[in-house]
């Protein structure tokens, strides 16, 4: 059985639309952590220029303080992502086992039928779509 052109097209225009959409989450993700560099790498400097002596202070250790700003931060990260993460893993297994469900399918099912359906887009609820390529088009 060959496939019809409009197949192919259909094909086409789904795979284009994945590749659409994996280059919008790249994009979004180099932003968001430009963004974050930037904005720790700047309060960094102006801490830096504030107060030079208690910069300095807090990288390294000293006698009085045993230990440097530095590791401290580093090591409450790192408990608060453990935490983090077995809060998160112990949240969903709950939610699992209260559910009494054995596979995402089920889950999935079992949270459609007591949660309300969210439209899939603007032209389905009767609201009027926004272009945005016209909107953000030079004149």
């Amino acid at each position: 059985m060959a496939a019809t052109g409009n197949e192919k097209e259909e094909a086409q225009g789904e795979e284009e639309e994945k590749r659409h959409v994996l280059k919008g989450a790249v994009f979004l993700t180099a932003v968001a952590s430009a963004g974050m560099i930037a904005g720790f790498g700047s309060t960094l400097a102006l801490v830096k220029k504030k107060s030079p002596g208690w910069f300095n202070k807090g990288v390294a250790a000293t006698v009085a303080v045993p230990e440097s700003g530095a590791s401290l931060a580093l090591r409450a990260l790192g408990w608060g992502s453990l935490f983090a993460w077995c809060g998160v893993g112990l949240l969903s297994a709950t939610v699992w086992k209260v559910l009494g469900v054995h596979s995402f399918s089920e889950f999935r099912q079992k949270t459609q039928s007591f949660l309300p359906s969210v439209p899939r887009s603007n032209a389905e609820s009767g609201a009027e779509s926004v272009d945005w390529d016209a909107l953000f088009r030079s004149k």
